[in-house]
């Protein structure tokens, strides 16, 4: 089992890393857009913590930034229909913080509207995943945003900026429950030095 992966960050696209981790072996990686955007540029020593997954022919390696990436994404791969790649698109999508909170919540509508989940599979989610996320902790930075707050992210993403920008401004100011959206959305703009 490979549980970690430490070396110098070759390359990354859309989902996927590589990392030359000595010895002539560089390796390909699968990751959340989270973790792809917060591991930084080319020739940086990065960590990530990995799960190695064999199906017939070919072995994949999973990997994120922290421990509690990870054991979210092998609870995900418990649920019924709910493969790694899927589990990976999941984690993608919504982040960690909203994926807790759509399933939390019941939020069917938000889970289906993944690509590959469908409204079974986010059904099946919600079932078998209420009430079995208090054993992890995930910060309030990684993406963790409900309301106005999913609002605010949604519309600076709409204008250009990455996941994990968004993620930081908002969680800077994502406690000013009693602020409207629009100043929510210029504060963070604010944050982000575009306002």
């Amino acid at each position: 089992m490979i549980t970690g992966v430490t070396g110098v960050l070759e390359a990354k696209g859309p989902g996927w890393v590589q990392v030359r981790v000595g010895g002539g072996v560089t390796l390909q990686i699968f990751a959340p857009s989270s973790t792809v955007e917060d591991l930084g540029i080319q020739g940086e020593e990065v960590h990530l913590h990995t799960r190695l997954y064999i199906r017939d022919d070919e072995a994949v390696l999973y990997g994120f930034s922290t421990s509690e990436g990870l054991q979210l994404f092998q609870l995900l791969n418990t649920v019924s229909g709910i493969g790694p790649r899927i589990s990976l698109s999941l984690l993608s999508s919504l982040g960690p913080g909203s994926l807790i909170a759509a399933v939390a919540a019941g939020d069917v509508d938000t889970l289906s509207g993944v690509t590959g989940v469908g409204k079974k599979g986010a059904g099946r989610l919600v079932v078998e995943l209420k009430g079995k996320f208090s054993a992890l902790e995930v910060p309030s930075t990684s993406g963790a945003v409900n309301g106005q707050d999913g609002d605010v992210v949604s519309a600076l993403m709409a204008l250009g900026y990455s996941a994990a920008e968004v993620r930081q401004a908002v969680g800077k100011i994502s406690g000013l429950n009693e602020l409207s959206l629009e100043e929510k959305l210029r504060r963070a703009l604010i944050q982000l030095g575009g306002g």
